[in-house]
C-alpha cells in the first residue's frame, strides 16, 4: 500500500502535452483532491530553487513533462529520476534564412555563419543542444558535418527560472518566465549570421513576421531519427523517491493524463484551443507548426521506435558534451505505472 502524499509538485513546457491539457482542464487536481494531496506548480513557486527543479529535477514527489533534454542532463548527472511515459508530436523544426541570403537548399549552408544560443548561467543549455542537434540532423542529408559551417555564439545572461511563471486570467501563463529569447534571430535581422534554427508554434509565427526563408524543415523528414529532437520524443519523467513511497500517486498521475489524452482525439478544436494556451499561440499556429491532426499527436506510449528515439538522442548530447556520460535508456524507464493505468481506462470503457 502506498503512503498518502501531501503533495504533488509538477512542472511541463510551453509545447503540445497531455499533461498540460490535464491540468488546464482541472482533471488533475480534481482526481489528487480524492486522496488528500494537493497540487502545486514549481514554475510558480517564489523559491528560485523549487523553479530550477523543471530542468534538474531535484524537487521530491515532483513530475515534469516537456523536453528531454533537461530529464536527460539530469539523469545522466546522477538524479534519481524514471521516465513513465514517453509522447511524440511532431513540430515544424526549421532552419532559416534571410530572403536573399543565397542559401536556397541545405548544401548552401556549407562555409556560411550559423547562429547559436548560449545561455550563460543555466545548467544545460537545452537551447543551444535543440538547436545543434537540428543543424547536424540537415547537413548529413547532404553529406556534410557542423564543422562545414561558422558557429556563431549569441550569449544570453539570464536564467529560464529567473522568474516565476505568472497566472493570467486563472491559469498559468508559460511565456511569462525566462530571460531575453532569440537572441540569434535578433543576429540574423541584423546580417551578423546567415541561417539559425527556430521551432514549433513561435517559429511559425516569426517566419510569417519576418519573411524568413525556410531552408529546411527537419520536423516533417519522413525518417522518424531525423525528425528526434528535444521534443520528439517528450519525457513524462518523476523522481524515483515518488514511485517507491507513493506508487498509486503515479498511476493516478498516468491516468489522468491518458483519460485527457483520449479526450483530445475526441475533441479537436478544444484540444487546439488548450494547446495554443499551452504555446501562447493561436489554432491557427497551432496547426502551422504541429498540424491539423495536432490534437491527434498527443499519444504517450512506449513503441520501439520512441525508445530508439531516445536513446539516439542521448548518444547525441553525450557526443556533444551536453551530459557527462550516456547510459542505457531502457533502464531508465518505468513501464509500470502506465500499463496499469492503461488497463483501467481500458475497465472503465469496456
Amino acid at each position: 500500500m502506498s503512503k498518502a502524499l501531501e503533495t504533488l509538485w509538477y512542472t511541463r513546457c510551453p509545447v503540445p502535452t497531455s499533461l498540460g491539457i490535464a491540468l488546464q482542464r482541472g482533471w488533475l487536481e480534481e482526481a489528487f483532491a480524492r486522496q488528500h494531496t494537493s497540487i502545486k506548480s514549481l514554475q510558480e513557486s517564489s523559491d528560485v530553487a523549487v523553479r530550477e527543479s523543471h530542468f534538474d529535477h531535484t524537487l521530491q514527489n515532483s513530475v515534469r513533462h516537456g523536453g528531454n533534454i533537461p530529464a536527460i542532463w539530469a539523469r545522466a548527472s546522477g538524479r534519481q529520476t524514471r521516465v513513465v511515459g514517453l509522447s511524440w508530436a511532431d513540430e515544424i523544426q526549421l532552419i532559416l534564412t534571410l530572403p536573399g541570403s543565397g542559401i536556397n537548399t541545405v548544401r548552401d549552408l556549407k562555409g556560411r555563419k550559423f547562429g547559436l544560443p548560449l545561455w550563460r548561467n543555466v545548467q544545460i543549455d537545452f537551447a543551444r543542444a535543440q538547436a545543434i542537434r537540428a543543424l547536424e540532423n540537415a547537413l548529413r542529408l547532404e553529406g556534410l558535418e557542423v564543422a562545414d559551417v561558422e558557429l556563431v555564439d549569441f550569449i544570453i545572461e539570464r536564467r529560464p527560472s529567473d522568474e516565476p511563471v505568472q497566472r493570467i486570467d486563472g491559469r498559468a501563463d508559460l511565456s511569462t518566465s525566462g530571460g531575453s529569447r532569440n537572441a540569434e534571430l535578433v543576429g540574423l535581422l541584423r546580417g551578423e549570421v546567415d541561417a539559425i534554427f527556430l521551432k514549433g508554434a513561435h517559429a511559425a509565427q516569426l517566419v510569417h513576421h519576418f519573411g524568413l526563408q525556410v531552408v529546411i524543415d527537419t520536423g516533417s523528414h519522413p525518417e522518424p531519427l531525423v525528425r528526434s529532437n528535444n521534443g520528439t520524443p517528450r519525457t513524462l519523467t518523476v523522481d524515483q523517491h515518488l514511485l517507491d513511497q507513493h506508487g498509486d500517486a503515479a498511476v493516478l498521475l498516468l491516468e489522468t493524463t491518458l483519460r485527457a489524452e483520449q479526450w483530445a482525439h475526441g475533441h479537436p478544436l478544444e484540444a487546439r484551443q488548450f494547446l495554443a494556451r499551452e504555446t501562447n499561440s493561436n489554432d491557427f499556429w497551432v496547426r502551422r507548426a504541429y498540424g491539423e491532426d495536432a490534437h491527434l499527436r498527443l499519444q504517450t506510449h512506449f513503441s520501439e521506435g520512441n525508445v530508439a528515439a531516445l536513446q539516439d538522442f542521448t548518444n547525441f548530447l553525450h557526443r556533444w558534451g551536453f551530459i557527462p556520460a550516456t547510459f542505457d535508456v531502457r533502464d531508465w524507464i518505468a513501464a509500470g505505472p502506465y500499463e496499469q493505468a492503461s488497463a483501467r481506462l481500458h475497465a472503465r470503457a469496456a
